[in-house]
């Protein structure tokens, strides 16, 4: 029985680049955009849902062929080996502990966890800021558990960046979280879509994600996309890749 559980945690929360590779656009090649001098450095950090791993989210990357991205760095980390308690324990890629599956808007919180996690992900920004990217050229993006970690490492960090994009993502903490929200990190808009058949984190955990984030005077664009379960679309990317082109900053 565990076992069973375990196959289906992995095959649910680790689609993400099955459905990518499925829905690829044939015409597009696999190779990155070459660098550009005249466009402005960028950082795009994806985060990955539980029991996948960085590496098998990287095409992600060929989906983005615009101009605008020829002097980006992607980074596509993978979560270390964690006891999961919905997985009764057994060790699997966790960024976090989450307790329940499917996950609610009232689902408990691991917030030492996720507070944690949220640590190596300043660092890993932090490093690229001090190789010479603004920070209003990062963007911070992840899908499930990964969108629940891009939420908590955003509105956490200590300066504004260019943006965070939640996909099928909760809020990871309660509200007693906000009075330690630095005031810079509210300026960072946030990107929200979510499927409306998701089985896996209830639309209505993500729905309450922009009302959370209006309240404490974050700007926050929700999408829904009907029939869409615990997956990302490739309208979903399509439009990531028109939302992030429009907070680039120039080089200039």
């Amino acid at each position: 029985m565990k076992i069973n559980h375990t196959v289906l945690l992995a095959v649910i929360l680790g689609s993400t680049i099955i459905f990518i590779l499925l829905i690829q656009p044939r015409h597009l090649s696999s190779s990155s955009p070459k660098p550009d001098s005249m466009a402005a450095r960028s950082f795009v950090l994806w985060l990955h849902g539980l029991g996948d791993s960085g590496p098998a989210n990287e095409p992600i990357k060929t989906l983005f062929r615009s101009p605008e991205f020829r002097n980006t760095k992607w980074s596509f980390p993978s979560a270390p080996e964690n006891p999961v308690t919905c997985n009764y324990g057994m060790r699997m890629p966790s960024w976090f502990d989450i307790h329940e599956i499917p996950v609610t808007a009232d689902s408990p919180k691991a917030e030492s966890d996720v507070l944690k996690a949220v640590q190596n992900v300043h660092a890993m920004i932090d490093k690229e800021v001090a190789a010479g990217t603004n920070p209003n050229n990062v963007f911070v993006c992840g899908f499930s558990q990964g969108g629940a970690l891009t939420l908590a490492s955003v509105l956490l960090y200590p300066k504004k960046l260019g943006g965070g994009a939640v996909f099928s993502g909760w809020v990871p903490f309660n509200s007693s979280m906000i009075k330690k929200f630095p005031e810079d990190a509210k300026k960072t808009p946030f990107l929200w879509s979510h499927g409306m058949a998701d089985r896996t984190v209830l639309f209505e955990a993500g729905q309450a994600g922009a009302p959370f984030l209006e309240q404490i005077g974050v700007t926050c664009e929700f999408k829904a996309y009907p029939g869409l379960g615990h997956s990302i679309s490739n309208e979903e990317l399509q439009y990531l890749e028109s939302w992030i082109k429009t907070r680039l900053q120039s080089s200039s």
